[in-house]
């Protein structure tokens, strides 16, 4: 007895050895982390940029409400530096009449291996942007582009959609007393 007492103890820690080993020589996957914050009038946040396919590159966003700015850059990962900041006038791509009290959110979202977009979102002209920084002008630097902007809500005085086809089906039930 003593003996299969043994023999089962010595299996099971050359299955846990072997396990053990599997996992720590094993194939590697890169940690993926994004994050935001905001500060008074500044909002931050982080994603993947694809500037070279073969190189993962951390982008930095930030929104400057004082400016109404969005800017972007990433940093050079050989030299450790700030590559520049791109940037985008949210003044005039939102719409947004000046003093206007406005209310900006974002974040960023995973696209593709390396890539993250950031959705823009101003909660008082209900407009909803998308955007991803790459490759500068010229391949030189960095830039910003959008890929969308539209609304997430009717505007005051805006043409009601048309009503869906089975309209008797999408109506609201009456509610009893």
């Amino acid at each position: 007895m003593k003996i299969a007492g043994q023999l089962v103890g010595a299996v099971l820690g050359v299955g846990l050895g072997v396990v053990g080993a599997g996992v720590y020589l094993g194939p590697s996957r890169p940690l993926v982390a994004a994050s935001n914050d905001r500060y008074g009038d500044y909002l931050m946040a982080t994603g993947a940029v694809s500037l070279n396919p073969r190189v993962q590159t951390d982008g930095v966003w930030l929104l400057d409400y004082r400016q109404g700015k969005l800017l972007g850059s990433v940093i050079d990962r050989g030299s450790g530096k700030i590559v520049g900041f791109a940037e985008v006038d949210l003044v005039q791509e939102y719409a947004v009449a000046p003093r206007q009290d406005v209310h900006f959110m974002m974040v960023t979202g995973y696209i593709t291996q390396g890539q993250s977009a950031l959705y823009v979102a101003e909660t008082t002209t209900g407009k909803f942007g998308v955007y991803t920084m790459g490759p500068g002008p010229n391949g030189q630097g960095v830039g910003i582009r959008r890929h969308d902007l539209t609304t997430f809500r009717a505007q005051p005085g805006a043409a009601q959609a048309a009503p869906p086809a089975n309209a008797a089906a999408a109506a609201p039930l009456p509610v009893g007393n």
